[in-house]
């Protein structure tokens, strides 16, 4: 379960809308929990610096460095991580599960069209320890979202 603040849910949206046609992108900072409750504080927009914008997204690795200093400085941990699909459901993409990398984290993803928003954690089981893809059950596991 994901417990997000009602101002970080429209914060978002509104990301999301301005940022139309292309998918926006950003990091949710606040109390994580791997196995439960993750509670998000707040939220931080970045720059989508993918190739193709309008149908994928990347954080750009120094923004992302420079918000988790940011998030270890008030104490914060790293929530997850949210994007938009402007013309597709709020459900990871295959382009998203391949992408995804931070296991038991949270993905948000705001639809556009219609409005919706979704949760997903990143799952990972079987893991070897080096680095075997065979062995390696990966997933994502829709998680409801509480909004407070």
């Amino acid at each position: 379960m994901i417990v997000l603040p009602t101002a970080v849910r429209v914060a978002i949206v509104e990301h999301a809308r301005q940022g139309r046609p292309e998918e926006i992108c950003g990091i949710l900072g606040g109390e994580y929990d791997p196995d439960g409750r993750s509670r998000v504080r707040t939220q931080y927009p970045t720059d989508n610096v993918a190739e193709t914008p309008r149908t994928r997204y990347e954080i750009d690795p120094e923004e992302q460095l420079a918000v988790f200093e940011r998030l270890e400085g008030r104490g914060e941990d790293i929530v997850g991580f949210y994007h938009s699909h402007p013309r597709g459901p709020a459900r990871p993409s295959e382009t998203d599960a391949a992408a995804a990398t931070w296991p038991d984290r949270s993905y948000l993803i705001v639809s556009l069209e219609p409005l919706e928003v979704g949760s997903w954690r990143w799952r990972t089981d079987g893991d070897d320890g080096a680095g075997r893809d065979a062995t390696v059950d990966e997933r994502f596991e829709r998680e409801r979202i509480v909004v407070d």
